[in-house]
């Protein structure tokens, strides 16, 4: 999903702190079995995340006001870049990100 493409607005009770949002990529990042070398939260003014070719995550800080259903979507699309190579969205990309989602 495109930065543009917000889903609906979450009142701040909603927001999770960073400790929380840190938590969930771990847990990610065990369950894809890869072990990013950073994961950094940041703005970004027009992506949600980015994984860099040395294994760097980065989080748009303004993930913490979204659904956990969202989160949990752009956290597994970025881990996947590192188990399966940079820039790769073809099918096997496909594939597992709706394995890994639907589980």
């Amino acid at each position: 999903m495109r930065k543009h493409e917000q889903p609906a607005w979450q009142p701040l009770e909603q927001t999770v702190p960073a400790e929380v949002f840190l938590a969930e990529v771990n847990y990610w990042a065990r369950r894809l079995e890869v072990t990013p070398r950073e994961v950094r939260l940041q703005y970004m003014k027009r992506k949600w995340a980015s994984c860099s070719t040395r294994g760097r995550l980065t989080f748009c800080t303004e993930l913490l006001r979204q659904p956990a259903a969202f989160r949990r979507e752009v956290i597994v699309h970025e881990l996947l870049h590192l188990k399966l190579g940079h820039g790769s969205h073809g099918k096997l990309f496909r594939a597992l990100m709706q394995a890994y989602l639907n589980q």
